[in-house]
């Protein structure tokens, strides 16, 4: 499906996204934009769903709807609608075919570049009145805080079982694997004392932390796993023993195996350490018990990993060689929207757009990546021949 992609369009619609702010929970206006163009413009059907009362937005998930010509599966596109801060009165600068920010903001092509495209995508499968199976884009809210629009969805608004998701640098590769993980808090609890006068009275929870963080694995653990312990709170003043510290940390992994011994050690050194730990025999007779700890593990997203012979796999690599280009398969580090929908029994892979050093002030992308994505979702669309079945 060898269509031109109008780049002035695309780009004018990319600063268009950008300038609207759409911090996570505040994506009404994205969404008002969006279903605007979406309606007027193409003609879909677009709907929004019920999550606000689960992600806390001001906004639902957006599913636009675009009937198919011919009989084959529905398929399904997605992007995010929030982007991280700082990312208020965002500008768009497109310079030698480059987009950055201005240098205040982070610039938003995380993710909607990948709005912008599909935008552009739905435009072009109206003005070309192409033939092609039923086609629903999906814009979620709160991804970058936990996922929390694709977690909240309800599946049975979808018609399509399969998609792509738009959330990744490299438009040459397509991510079918990526970790579980778990975000988990240990809290450690001694006893407080003035500093000054009587500090053998007290407990130092930070120095007790401080010991079992030294034999907790950090970092990258093997090729498939890490973790980290990123946030640390504690203390009042500093003529306070301090009574209370509490750490936040993350692991993922592709072997949920290992995600899971690698809790265990780390449970296992703060224990280790508060059992050795001698507060003084005084201390043992007045406070049984302490410093004690508590701890708490959530699941933070499940794993995802879809087989090399799943249609979404084989026609977009089989889309690619129709533009001359080669699709790589490869594994991510990080989570994405991509990871609840397997969950959900939606088969999903992420494509990559050209974002580059997202999350940051220098987040930059070509024009180039956008219109060579663009071009590669039409040509998946021409290539999804998968027949409906009973």
């Amino acid at each position: 499906m060898h269509m031109r992609i109008d780049r002035d369009r695309l780009a004018d619609t990319f600063r268009q996204l950008v300038s609207i702010d759409s911090p996570s929970r505040e994506e009404k206006g994205m969404a008002d934009c969006i279903r605007k163009i979406l309606k007027e413009e193409t003609g879909a059907e677009v709907i929004e769903d019920r999550s606000q009362s689960q992600t806390g937005s001001e906004s639902g998930n957006i599913i636009a709807r675009i009937p198919g010509t011919e009989k084959v599966t529905p398929l399904f596109f997605n992007a995010h609608m929030d982007t991280v801060e700082p990312g208020r009165g965002i500008k768009a600068v497109l310079k030698d075919g480059i987009f950055h920010s201005d240098g205040s903001t982070v610039l938003g092509a995380d993710d909607k570049a990948a709005v912008a495209i599909l935008i552009e995508v739905a435009r072009l499968l109206k003005e070309h009145r192409v033939s092609h199976g039923p086609i629903e884009f999906l814009f979620t809210v709160c991804e970058e805080i936990g996922l929390l629009g694709a977690k909240s969805l309800d599946t049975a608004l979808l018609e399509a079982k399969a998609g792509y998701v738009l959330d990744s640098d490299d438009p040459e590769v397509l991510i079918n694997q990526a970790p579980c993980a778990v975000r988990f808090k240990v809290r450690v609890v001694g006893k407080a004392a003035h500093a000054g006068l009587n500090p053998e009275l007290g407990i130092n929870a930070i120095q007790v932390a401080a010991r079992a963080l030294g034999e907790v694995p950090i970092g990258r653990i093997d090729e498939y796993t890490t973790a980290n312990i990123g946030l640390i709170r504690g203390g009042k003043a500093t003529n306070i023993v301090p009574e209370e510290v509490e750490l936040e940390g993350e692991i993922r992994s592709h072997n949920p195996q290992k995600l899971k011994e690698v809790w265990d050690q780390i449970l296992g050194a703060f224990h280790r350490i508060v059992l050795e730990f001698n507060p003084g025999e005084k201390h043992c007779q007045e406070n049984p018990g302490f410093p004690l700890i508590k701890t708490e593990v959530t699941d933070d997203y499940p794993l995802m990993s879809v087989f090399e012979g799943h249609p979404v796999i084989t026609t977009a690599v089989k889309a690619a060689k129709g533009l001359g280009r080669e699709l790589r398969l490869n594994m991510t580090g990080g989570g994405s929207d991509a990871n609840i929908f397997n969950s959900k029994g939606l088969a999903a892979v992420i494509m990559g757009v050209g974002m580059q050093n997202v999350h940051s002030t220098s987040e930059y992308i070509r024009l180039d990546d956008m219109t060579a994505a663009a071009e590669l979702v039409l040509e998946i669309i021409g290539k999804w021949d998968v027949t409906e079945g009973p």
